[in-house]
């Protein structure tokens, strides 16, 4: 927590559940990013907090923005991004979307099928296409390799199919996995991109992007390598691999830019000693996997929680959102303990939760509505 955020809580004492987002934290990690990899260009990854203030300070910045859908990109124009700054890094997309998309001057769009090829043929004719590559993710808390991604021969025959549908074949991409602590997991997909580079330049295809995507770590409960970790790995895979003709290098943080920026204010609904023979409480929280915290499916990320009575006895504790819906378990297995003192009516603090909290957020599920918002 910033001491901007600690005097924010104490003065204004927002209603939980309540989200508090340091704005300036946010430039601080963008520029500790661009610092530790100078040669790579930033697209923050809009997904992870779109939110009008985070947008337009990092336009300041010089930012570029990675967009998910069409509100994304039209979210960032309107924060007053430049098309030239925006992808449209989605491999799923409407044609209506990619259109509107193009109408608004984007020409950076991925694609890792060849459906999806020939949708931005035809809806953005002549634009930069770049090919998501599957690559492991082990190492990452939160991996995304099963849904994006192709292999590395279907790619080589969608880049040059690319060419011949107008478009220009101008990059690869990868990403291994979101919260991703292992440095060598970098290593590896570089090199298994970089022959398919050397291929397709080998063909005649002008290839000048390689796209590196997010997953750089925060610490939430336990502390994680520094970024300095990643970008050694990073710059020695690539000039091992790519000697002085190193390409146009982009990567898409989202997590490492804002998620350690917030914090989320919740109460305690209930505590309750469920089974007497156990030590086991269960806590109840006014915020929950619906209200925002969705990351804690399989019990992924796991946020550190600061309550009023810490520094006191403690008990192992399972700790749950607030609904009716018994899919609302925050934690069960990870061996959380929480102060004896704890009762309904605290309240209580989860750190590190200025990425994806706010966008997971459901509409009223239940009744409950989406948890404030404050950025400061």
């Amino acid at each position: 927590m910033t001491p901007k955020i600690a005097r924010y809580l104490a003065e204004a004492r927002p209603a939980a559940p309540c989200l508090v987002v340091d704005v300036d934290r946010v430039a601080e990690n963008y520029r500790a990013l661009r610092a530790a990899l100078p040669l790579a260009r930033i697209y923050y990854a809009v997904k992870a907090n779109p939110a009008r203030p985070i947008l337009e300070r990092l336009v300041g910045l010089e930012s570029a923005f990675d967009a998910a859908s069409i509100e994304e990109v039209e979210a960032c124009l309107a924060a007053g991004a430049a098309p030239a700054a925006i992808g449209f890094g989605n491999t799923i997309k409407k044609e209506s979307a990619i259109a509107r998309a193009h109408r608004a001057g984007i020409s950076l769009f991925a694609f890792d099928s060849a459906e999806e090829l020939a949708k931005i043929a035809r809806a953005a004719p002549g634009s930069r296409v770049y090919c998501r590559i599957l690559v492991a993710n082990d190492g990452a808390d939160w991996p995304l390799s099963r849904k994006f991604g192709t292999s590395v021969d279907q790619a080589r025959a969608l880049m040059l199919r690319a060419g011949e549908l107008g478009l220009d074949p101008y990059g690869l991409s990868f990403h291994v996995g979101s919260q991703q602590k292992d440095g060598g997991a970098y290593e590896a997909a570089i090199g298994q991109v970089a022959m398919l580079f050397t291929d397709l330049t080998e063909r005649g295809v002008d290839l000048r992007m390689l796209n590196l995507g997010g997953g750089f770590p925060i610490s939430y409960r336990e502390e994680v390598p520094a970024i300095d970790h990643f970008a050694r790995a990073i710059m020695h895979a690539l000039t091992r691999h790519f000697g002085n003709n190193i390409p146009d290098i982009v990567i898409e943080p989202g997590r490492f830019v804002v998620g350690d920026a917030g914090v989320a204010r919740s109460e305690v609904v209930l505590v309750s000693r469920r089974d007497p023979a156990s030590d086991l409480r269960w806590v109840y929280l006014d915020l929950g996997r619906f209200g925002g915290l969705a990351e804690t499916e399989g019990e992924a990320i796991r946020y550190a929680i600061a309550t009023p009575h810490d520094g006191g006895a403690a008990g192992p504790v399972a700790i749950a959102g607030p609904t009716c819906d018994g899919a609302d378990i925050l934690y069960e297995k990870a061996g959380y303990r929480l102060p004896l003192a704890l009762d309904a009516g605290d309240t209580v603090t989860l750190l590190a939760t200025g990425a994806y909290v706010s966008t997971y957020a459901s509409q009223g599920f239940n009744g409950f509505a989406p948890l404030a918002e404050h950025y400061i």
